[in-house]
């Protein structure tokens, strides 16, 4: 019989797939599109965040006109991965830096923060760097970061892969119900009903009657019961004619015996030769399906070992591009606080030298006041002794407030020199520290906050002064701006002794203090909880390697239960 070229069950089975592999083509083309829009939209808040990163020290260095360190901050943003192009531009629109895929600005200035789709798949972030001196603001240029479709790709390509695998197996999974399905309730019961008809014989029709199997009420069990009635009617026909023929089978059957027999012989052993035939095969496709894995398996090795070194070698230059970028940046850091300090300072004095000018235009005054008397010849001399009154408590105030200016300057002078140089010279602790204090005064005088400094007067040692004024300030600004957060009035306790051959530090603030877990990454380059508020994440790093490697020492951290914070310093003599 021949077989059916499409059967209803294939037909069935193609139109219900069909409709099932268009609706999962759209709903996982709308995932894949949804992934890239929220990967766009993370990649251009990270160019937002960027923005408080890398805004304080660009917009520094452009008023500074320091072209090569903007230029240098490019460059790092450079080395980031989702970074494509970096333009730089002054307040006149001139480009200081222009790297990478970028595209010309039109406008004249930016003065807001904007995120624009470009041409040739990349899209970039906008925003003003804008310097405050002494309460006033100033647009000293903009900063445009670009990144790119291919950016965004790269950051969804996981996900689209996991996507279309999902959809697969999905799929596969539905393709092998159905199949199932359809073979075990169509398909099979219509083969088998095809074999079973096939298979009829004239001569036993009661064997061939319909086995089907099937215990449902359906078609098929209508079709397998009328099918056995026609049996059984041809069954009662051919009984009539059985008895008429019983003596020809009675005559032939000696030799149907005899036949048999021989063909059971032939059949036993064609089957024997047969089976040595068939094991002789099947070992032969054995041996050459090994030798096909073991040649892939060593060409598998062979592109493993590649493509490892490969990445080692894109590792290591990963490591060393970080490295430039981390010492980059711990740079900037000091630099950022060498600039606060002489911004804070620099109000500090013109405080002193405001108050000199004011008396000495008074004094200015009166001495003209007294010319015009002496000159008209009118001068008395209660007005003489008026005027050297207030001329000595003007040069009394001139006096005090130029000295405290000196002071200032005298102070921060020092501790400036030393933060920018790494000349190692002997210095007496007690005095040094005190210069410290006094070059923080700025942000000290804003606040209630105490500093109960315990020295003896005597520790001499030998360094770099810049090194021990940078861990002091870390630590002091960092009980400002973190520890006495929210607290109006705070004590600093500062403990300095000679034990031995070492100086022994003990620096303690009653601020809010920290948790475990985050004590555990206080030392952590780019670990900070002021994310987005201007915390750089590398001021207590700086201050460990300082301690570690500048000075050979060792500083430890703790926060007993959670409140107050203290730093234990050893530092060799």
């Amino acid at each position: 019989m021949s077989g059916v070229r499409e059967g209803l069950s294939k037909k069935l089975l193609a139109r219900v797939l069909s409709v099932y592999f268009v609706l999962t083509l759209l709903v996982t083309a709308g995932q894949i599109f949804t992934e890239y829009l929220n990967a766009k939209s993370h990649i251009q808040g990270e160019l937002e965040t960027l923005k408080n990163t890398f805004s304080t020290s660009l917009t520094r260095a452009i008023w500074e006109l320091n072209t090569p360190q903007a230029k240098s901050i490019a460059t790092g943003l450079m080395e980031l991965p989702i970074i494509e192009g970096v333009q730089i531009r002054d307040e006149n629109g001139s480009y200081v830096a222009d790297l990478g895929r970028t595209t010309p600005i039109e406008e004249t200035s930016i003065t807001k923060g904007l995120v624009r789709d470009l041409s040739g798949g990349t899209f970039g972030y906008s925003f003003p760097l804008i310097f405050e001196f002494s309460g006033r603001t100033s647009l000293v240029g903009d900063v445009t970061l670009y990144s790119s479709v291919d950016v965004v790709f790269s950051r969804i390509e996981v996900g689209l892969f996991f996507l279309i695998g999902n959809a697969i197996i999905k799929t596969g999974f539905l393709v092998f119900l159905f199949m199932s399905a359809f073979r075990s309730m169509l398909t099979s019961p219509l083969n088998e009903l095809t074999q079973q008809i096939s298979d009829f014989h004239l001569d036993d029709p009661e064997s061939s009657k319909l086995d089907l199997g099937i215990s449902d009420n359906n078609e098929l069990k209508l079709l397998e019961t009328s099918y056995n009635r026609l049996i059984d009617e041809m069954v009662e026909f051919q009984s009539k004619l059985s008895d008429t023929q019983k003596e020809l089978r009675d005559a032939n059957q000696k030799l149907d015996e005899q036949n048999i027999s021989l063909e059971e012989e032939v059949a036993k052993k064609t089957a024997t030769l047969s089976k040595i035939m068939l094991d002789l095969e099947q070992q032969k496709d054995e041996l050459l399906i090994n030798q096909r894995e073991l040649r892939q398996e060593n060409e598998n090795r062979q592109f493993i070992e590649d493509e490892l070194r490969h990445r080692n070698h894109e590792l290591a230059e990963s490591m060393e591009t970080i490295q430039m970028a981390k010492d980059q940046l711990i740079e900037s850091e000091r630099m950022a606080s060498l600039g606060g300090l002489v911004a804070g300072i620099a109000h500090d004095v013109n405080t002193p030298l405001g108050v000199s000018i004011t008396a000495t235009s008074f004094l200015e005054e009166r001495l003209n006041k007294l010319a015009k008397h002496y000159e008209n010849k009118t001068l008395t001399g209660s007005a003489m002794s008026a005027f050297i009154d207030d001329a000595n408590q003007t040069t009394h105030l001139l006096t005090t407030n130029l000295n405290r200016a000196s002071d200032l300057i005298s102070s921060f002078k020092q501790v400036a020199v030393d933060q920018t140089s790494e000349a190692v010279r002997e210095i007496n602790v007690s005095q040094y520290l005190g210069e410290v204090i006094q070059s923080l005064t700025p942000s000290l005088k804003k606040t209630k906050h105490v500093v109960n400094i315990e020295c003896p007067d005597n520790i001499v040692i030998q360094c770099a002064p810049g090194v021990l004024a940078q861990v002091f300030t870390n630590m002091i600004m960092n009980s400002l701006i973190h520890g006495f957060e929210n607290i109006v009035q705070g004590t600093i306790n500062i403990n300095i002794q000679q034990v031995d051959n070492s100086l022994l530090i003990q620096y303690s603030d009653d601020g809010k203090g920290i948790d475990s877990d985050t004590l555990d990454q206080h030392f952590d380059a780019f670990f900070t909880t002021k994310r987005g508020k201007g915390g750089s994440g590398l001021g207590t790093h700086i201050m460990y390697n300082l301690v570690t490697q500048a000075l050979n020492g060792t500083i430890k951290v703790s926060s007993p239960d959670d409140k107050g914070l203290s730093y234990n310093i050893s530092i060799p003599l």
